[in-house]
């Protein structure tokens, strides 16, 4: 019996459509909070804190302009030190966040003058009552917003403009040691005209941190960072708004379970019918077959990336020397921290490419001639790009590349480095890759008429990859910062925790369907409800992410109210978690006999997916979303811990999930075990190495870091004062046993399993897609 015959079992009827209202739901919430978030991206173009064309001082003099500032953003991104520190809380954690040290400073120097001014002695020498009198000056000083929108000038007081000359001095020690600075290149930045460029930017993104807005009692960035001795306290709506959104959680979650108690069919494995497997393991096409070096170039960019993480880690417990060598005079700190967020983008995302084609094709009955053809330029053309581009970053910070450094080099803004040249490119490849998933998956090509539907929303999904990534070319180097950071956080939570979401629940509902545990409407209704779930509060709720950048507050109410929302369909893993774990153990629920499961650790995987979402996503991403614990948390070492949990957790859980299914399809029963052993040890040592990170270093390390913030103010916790601290560093180094963990038990055993996969496949041809499934029935 041929496979397409086999598709629908005889004692099993075809299910009849699902209700409209599912459709009819999904697109109900798409324009719904498509049209919020689109409101709120339009107003972040009007409320972002206005470059002034001039800064002068009391006398008149220009301290700086306009393109001063925009050139200084732009030598901040050429640099790479959006990979060093952050601006409003946003980028990496090696070094301060820029804003926070030079409002502080500022502050401090601002201080010192009116001391001598009013007192004639030192701030340190004066009395409690004038200290405080000084320190309240100080905040109504620089809490006034001097600027002048017609004129287009902002005025500052003396005090403040003698502050603006001691900070290019202060930048200038910081860049010259990188004991100091978390491993930059010694004397990173020396020109005069570039310290003066720079210092304009640093300086008014800490002058918009604390001017009112006009019209209102808080900064342009929501009072953010905390530091009460400029009069930075978090403004009363950041406590309204995380105590109603508590509410709308409760309610969310309450109505989600009300519903699962009552249609007992939400879910994803199917009960009361037998297995009747789509694919065969071993039974792949020649096509398919030459997807698998794709896991091979997967599983060395995700070695690459742990290797370059584990030295971005060791930077931070000792930044002076890499066990005796000066590392970071060739690969400086930002640099590989720079890698390795690309190479973890690049290694997930091609996973999940070469996935989908796997699955595609498995769609039908036949073959297209030109699939293995296209699947080797589709290779040559993601290898070009990735290797091409991490060279560029590499010769972009060291200044090889001149003035086409944004083009071909690095870019500089968070996560996405990547030279605009090169994400042209990916846009391409992307789109050409769906071009040819459109082909081999359309509905009138998919053999099993049962499937058709979920061919239907595996290409919907598929699209939204490489539409929803366009975002990222609509900025330049020297675009308001607030409106880079609206875009850029279109990318990294709509484009990777939204579509890329939404296409991997597609990937695996298709999966299931194809392993026979899912009948059609399961894994319908699966796609459905994750969608209405994950995007009712994930489009609006990408604004938590804008609560400090120079938005409104209406904003942080609308966000803050949706973003909880995100939580709920990460509790529900939970009722499925029994489902998984039967389903490893292949349990039949018509015979109630046990069946062989050729996919153990695929499912495996799956399970620490859900793990990872429900604790990584879940429980840490909710600590850190509400407003008023984001003031004192975003930018602390809490972020990476939900990064790590979240990101490598799930995204990463599931890529390695989807590589293990394929190379089990392409691999025969006799050399599966010689493969398989890898694998297992690459399950647990991956799992236990990163719940070592968490628990051992980047949780405990996040709340101490917050308490500090809280104690001492932002800039304090985020500088060399806390960072230095014994304590800090030691909690550093308890990184290194769950690293070596991660790496050596975890990334290394699955790099060999996809190579020994490859070469194995290589060797032998087994038998196509199209060979009999009637022996397993």
């Amino acid at each position: 019996m041929a496979m397409a015959e086999a598709a629908q079992p005889k004692n099993e009827p075809e299910e009849s459509p699902l209700s409209p209202w599912w459709v009819r739901s999904v697109l109900i919430v798409l324009v719904f909070g498509f049209a919020a978030l689109l409101a709120i991206t339009l107003l972040a173009y009007r409320n972002a804190p206005p470059v002034p064309g001039q800064v002068k001082d009391p006398s008149g003099t220009t301290l700086f302009t306009g393109n001063d500032i925009s050139n200084g953003q732009a030598l901040f991104l050429r640099y790479g030190l959006m990979d060093n520190g952050t601006i409003w809380g946003h980028g990496a954690y090696l070094g301060p966040d820029y804003s926070a040290e030079a409002l502080h400073e500022i502050g401090d120097d601002t201080a010192t003058a009116l001391a001598q001014q009013q007192y004639g002695k030192p701030l340190a020498e004066l009395t409690p009552m004038q200290t405080a009198a000084t320190r309240a000056q100080v905040a109504v000083t620089l809490k006034t917003n001097r600027f002048d929108a017609a004129s287009d000038t902002l005025q500052v007081t003396a005090a403040e403009a003698a502050a603006y000359r001691q900070q290019i001095a202060h930048w200038k020690d910081y860049f010259h040691d990188p004991a100091g600075n978390g491993g930059l290149k010694p004397d990173l930045i020396t020109d005069p005209v570039e310290l003066h460029q720079l210092t304009a930017f640093i300086t008014w993104a800490a002058w918009a941190s604390v001017a009112d807005r006009p019209g209102s009692n808080y900064s342009y960035t929501n009072n953010f960072p905390y530091d009460p001795e400029v009069g930075n306290r978090p403004p009363p709506g950041a406590l309204l708004w995380s105590a109603l959104s508590l509410v709308v959680l409760l309610g969310g979650i309450g109505a989600v379970l009300l519903a699962f108690g009552k249609f007992d069919y939400l879910g994803w494995v199917t009960r009361g019918h037998h297995v009747h497997p789509q694919v065969i393991p071993g039974q792949a096409s020649h096509g398919q077959r030459a997807l698998v070096k794709f896991f091979v170039v997967v599983m060395l960019l995700f070695l690459m990336q742990t290797l370059v993480g584990g030295a971005v880690a060791h930077f931070r417990a000792d930044p002076v020397s890499f066990y005796g060598f000066q590392l970071e005079k060739i690969f400086p700190s930002n640099l590989l921290r720079i890698w390795h967020l690309q190479t973890a983008i690049f290694w997930i995302a091609t996973a999940y490419v070469a996935a989908a084609l796997f699955l595609g094709r498995s769609l039908r009955a036949d073959e297209p001639r030109w699939l293995a053809p296209a699947i080797h330029v589709l290779f040559a053309a993601f290898v070009l790009v990735i290797g091409a581009s991490l060279l560029g970053e590499w010769a972009g910070l060291s200044g090889w590349l001149g003035n086409w450094w944004f083009w071909f080099g690095n870019q500089g803004w968070e996560y996405l480095e990547i030279g605009r040249f090169w994400q042209y490119l990916m846009v391409v490849g992307l789109l050409g890759w769906f071009a040819m998933l459109w082909w081999l998956a359309r509905p009138r090509t998919v053999a099993n008429p049962e499937a058709r539907p979920l061919a239907r929303m595996f290409l919907y999904a598929a699209l939204a990859i490489p539409m929803f990534y366009l975002p990222a070319l609509f900025f330049g180097a020297k675009t308001n910062f607030t409106v880079v950071d609206t875009w850029r956080f279109w990318i990294i939570h709509l484009w990777v925790e939204g579509f890329f979401e939404f296409f991997a629940t597609t990937v695996v509902a298709l999966t299931f369907f194809q392993l026979g545990l899912t009948r059609r409407n399961t894994a319908l209704r699966v796609i459905y409800l994750d969608a209405i779930l994950y995007f009712g509060g994930g489009l609006i709720g990408t604004g938590h992410h804008w609560y400090f950048t120079g938005q409104s507050q209406i904003n942080m109410a609308m966000s803050a109210m949706f973003s909880v929302l995100e939580v709920v369909p990460l509790t529900l893993l939970t009722l499925d978690a029994w489902d998984f774990v039967r389903t490893t153990r292949g349990d039949c629920d018509i015979c109630d006999r046990s069946i062989a499961v050729p996919h153990k650790w695929t499912f495996y995987f799956l399970i620490a997916v859900g793990f990872w979402n429900f604790l990584g996503a879940g429980v840490f991403g909710f600590l850190i979303n509400l407003p008023i614990i984001s003031y004192y948390e975003v930018g602390t070492i809490l972020t990476p811990n939900h990064g790590h949990a979240a990101m490598m957790g799930v995204f990463g859980m599931l890529a390695i999930a989807l590589m293990v299914f394929v190379l089990r399809q392409t691999t025969d029963d006799t050399r599966w075990p010689g493969i398989e052993k890898y694998i297992k040890v690459g399950f647990w040592g991956t799992n236990i190495g990163l719940l070592l990170m968490v628990a051992l270093s980047m949780f405990p390390g996040g709340v101490l870091q917050v308490w500090d913030v809280v104690q001492h103010g932002y800039w304090h916790a985020r500088s060399l004062a806390y960072t230095g601290t014994d304590t800090a560093r030691l909690i550093e180094w308890l990184r290194l046993p769950g690293d070596l963990v991660f790496i050596i038990f975890g990334a290394v055993p699955l790099s060999i399993a996809a190579i020994k996969a490859y070469l194995g496949m290589r060797v032998t041809r087994g038998p196509t897609m199209q060979a009999s499934v009637s022996s397993l029935e």
